[in-house]
């Protein structure tokens, strides 16, 4: 049975290079004027989930510049959580007296956009299109106590599409265990009472819940009245396509029962059919692909390994964002980057186990 590999996309990899530029910012023309601004406010010295806050602001820009979202949107994930929200609170604009400075900073129309995103319920916002709870033309209404608010559609769109990014860039097992079953509101857990779920970062295992989730959203992209309004991107298919939440956990514990090396450590075949395993639950992540393109061409299988780290290094330009936080996006790419030059050039993958310290990019 063969795997579902993805081509890789030569214009979406180019993308993600230029990205993988740590100054891409600094250089992005409608980013660029923004950015002295945010890092005045000290977003680079706060903890957030798996990194800083500036890493999340950056991460979440970086996805959306990939998925080629205009101006307004990108802005919005730059700035997305900077008037605080419910579920973090780190004001770094005062949106009572400062709302006036940030719309002659990004204009009027970001500036509503980042307001909204950061006052309106995302949980509920969340819930609601999860129940495809929007109107015929797209939009959504959401209660909140001062009233029921109407988003129009291509908020809408922006909003789901800015929460996949948000999401992808922070979230995993740890999230998983302090958010259990959101969006779904739960009653308050002691922290005294599940101490071992509070302890940060904790195993650092990639999410075994919230993919399938992102996927249910993306795939609320296609309703008529939210189809045309922004670029769909490329993950899932161009959003065609779902996940599902069974999928999702048999895939993550595969891979993580890999990753810690819990079967057969003296037969690789054992690991290897894990991993393909994981990749026919989920193939829209490139780590399990990665890692398996590793054990191809350990194995001499170099067609299979080029196969298989094409398809990861596609999905990773896919999603600009990793879904295993151990280590950074660029640096699981850097190493794709690797194995598929490893198994596409003779001689170029080391038979012996120190030399893996040695190998390096031929440009």
């Amino acid at each position: 049975m063969s795997l579902p590999f993805h081509p890789l996309e030569t214009d979406l990899f180019a993308r993600a290079q230029w990205l993988l530029d740590p100054e891409w910012l600094a250089r992005d023309p409608d980013l660029a004027p923004v950015l002295p601004t945010v890092l005045a406010r000290n977003v680079g010295q706060d903890w957030h989930k798996a990194g800083t806050f500036r890493h999340h602001l950056v991460g979440v820009a970086r996805s959306l510049s990939l998925w080629q979202q205009p101006r307004d949107v990108r802005l919005l994930g730059l700035l997305h959580s900077v008037y605080g929200n419910a579920f973090v609170d780190l004001v770094k604009f005062d949106p009572a007296r400062e709302r006036a400075q940030m719309r002659e900073l990004v204009g009027e129309s970001a500036e509503h956009l980042v307001y909204l995103f950061c006052t309106r319920s995302r949980t509920q916002f969340v819930q609601r299109v999860l129940a495809q709870a929007l109107q015929a033309d797209g939009s959504l209404v959401l209660e909140q106590g001062d009233g029921r608010h109407l988003l129009t559609p291509y908020e809408v769109a922006v909003f789901i599409i800015v929460t996949m990014a948000d999401a992808i860039e922070q979230w995993f097992s740890w999230q998983d265990d302090v958010y259990s079953g959101f969006p779904r509101l739960e009653p308050q857990r002691q922290q005294a009472v599940h101490w071992a779920a509070s302890l940060w970062p904790g195993p650092m295992r990639p999410t075994g819940r919230m993919l399938q989730q992102i996927s249910a959203l993306a795939q609320a992209l296609q309703h008529p009245g939210l189809k045309q309004l922004l670029p769909l991107p490329p993950v899932f298919a161009h959003c065609s396509q779902r996940l599902s939440a069974s999928d999702e956990a048999a895939a993550t514990a595969l891979y993580w029962s890999v990753i810690a090396q819990e079967h057969p450590l003296l037969d690789p075949d054992v690991a290897t059919n894990m991993l393909e395993s994981a990749v026919r639950h989920n193939p829209w992540v490139g780590e399990p692909q990665m890692v398996l393109a590793q054990l191809y061409l350990a194995a001499g299988r170099k067609d299979e390994a080029k196969l298989a780290a094409a398809s990861a290094l596609q999905l990773f330009s896919a999603w600009g964002n990793s879904w295993d936080k151990r280590v950074q996006w660029d640096a699981w790419v850097a190493w794709t980057r690797i194995l598929l030059q490893g198994a596409t050039v003779d001689g170029a993958w080391p038979e012996r186990l120190d030399k893996l310290n040695n190998v390096a990019l031929r440009h």
